[in-house]
């Protein structure tokens, strides 16, 4: 071990490759996923490179593991977060910390293959900026969530005014010069694949087949994905906004159209009777009215949080070699272990 952690001293320069894997109860895939991201890395990039673990507050023995890694392997930087802020902020932290001269985004479930690396290196030797896996095929998982991702791209792209590609996550490599304008966006409901692609650059697709997941569970519940997908819509698009004028327009139209059936009923001696139509032209305002109100109070609920500038996340713990520095952008650092 002092012999490894020589060589990390000796090596002060950025390394070529940094990978950025964000972590929650995941310690029933760690040894296994340090061993491919090891071997992947290796090829990829030789010996320079480095892998940077985020803990994101799990509760099961995932930060034993990744400090012990820590401690046996110099490539490894194990980050621990002081509360689960969720994969988003996770992801971030790990970006803010991640030294390298190319940074890769993957997943601890080894669902998306770390062997891609190597053709994603290829791909941006040729001049790509960006280079992000998209999954032709999702092995192990529902019909429904399949296709309820497809339709959410569908939806997301006829909303915003960027194309974000369809079947993508967040594996994906891009160049140092892209993680520093990532990293100089200061939103809190971060939707890391959309600003990546709001970006620009050179941007490559990789497509591959999405593996099932090694062992444990989806991080990504349906109230995950639900809440992703509108941190997704609000943060790229002010469309459901519209989308509520639209809405009071059309209640406007459908009361004037009633007012001129009313009178003209009374014009005619004919009085309108029944509680049915009045019923149901009450209850047709009053939900297009809240439904109303609660887009627009979505969207100032986020203006809310964003004006009050909190960090994104705390970094409770670093484990890495002295001779290497971390600074962090976007979070605030507690306590830093060598």
């Amino acid at each position: 071990m002092q012999q490894q952690h020589r060589r990390r001293r000796v090596s002060s320069k950025s390394p070529r490759l940094s990978v950025v894997v964000p972590c929650f109860n995941e310690e029933a895939v760690l040894p296994e996923g340090h061993r491919r991201l090891r071997s992947a890395c290796s090829e990829a990039a030789g010996d320079d490179y480095e892998i940077v673990f985020v803990d994101d507050g799990s509760r099961d023995g995932t930060w034993p593991i990744l400090a012990a890694l820590a401690e046996t392997d110099w490539h490894v930087v194990a980050v621990a977060l002081s509360r689960n802020f969720g994969h988003q902020l996770a992801l971030s932290a790990g970006l803010s910390l991640a030294r390298g001269d190319r940074i890769a985004m993957i997943d601890a479930d080894l669902q998306d293959p770390p062997e891609l690396l190597t053709q994603m290196m290829v791909l941006m030797d040729a001049g790509a900026d960006v280079v992000y896996g998209q999954r032709m095929q999702r092995e192990g998982e529902t019909a429904f969530k399949t296709l309820s991702a497809s339709l959410f791209y569908r939806l997301l792209n006829r909303l915003t005014d960027v194309e974000i590609p369809e079947n993508v996550g967040d594996f994906r490599l891009v160049t140092r010069r892209v993680l520093d304008v990532l990293l100089g966006m200061p939103e809190q409901h971060r939707f890391v694949r959309g600003l990546v692609a709001w970006l620009g650059f050179r941007q490559e697709p990789l497509p591959y087949i999405r593996q099932p997941r090694l062992a444990g569970e989806t991080k990504y519940p349906l109230r995950k994905m639900l809440r992703l997908a509108a941190d997704a819509i609000t943060g790229f698009s002010v469309r459901p906004l519209h989308l509520s004028m639209l809405f009071a327009m059309f209640s406007f139209a459908v009361s004037m159209g009633v007012a001129l059936y009313a009178l003209a009923a009374w014009l005619l001696g004919d009085a309108v009777r029944g509680w049915a139509s009045l019923t149901v032209v009450v209850a047709l305002f009053a939900g297009v009215q809240l439904l109303c109100l609660g887009i627009i109070g979505e969207y100032l609920g986020r203006m809310f949080i964003e004006v009050k500038r909190r960090p994104l996340y705390v970094v409770r713990e670093i484990h890495t070699s002295p001779s290497t520095p971390r600074t962090v952008e976007g979070g605030n650092v507690e306590n830093t272990t060598p």
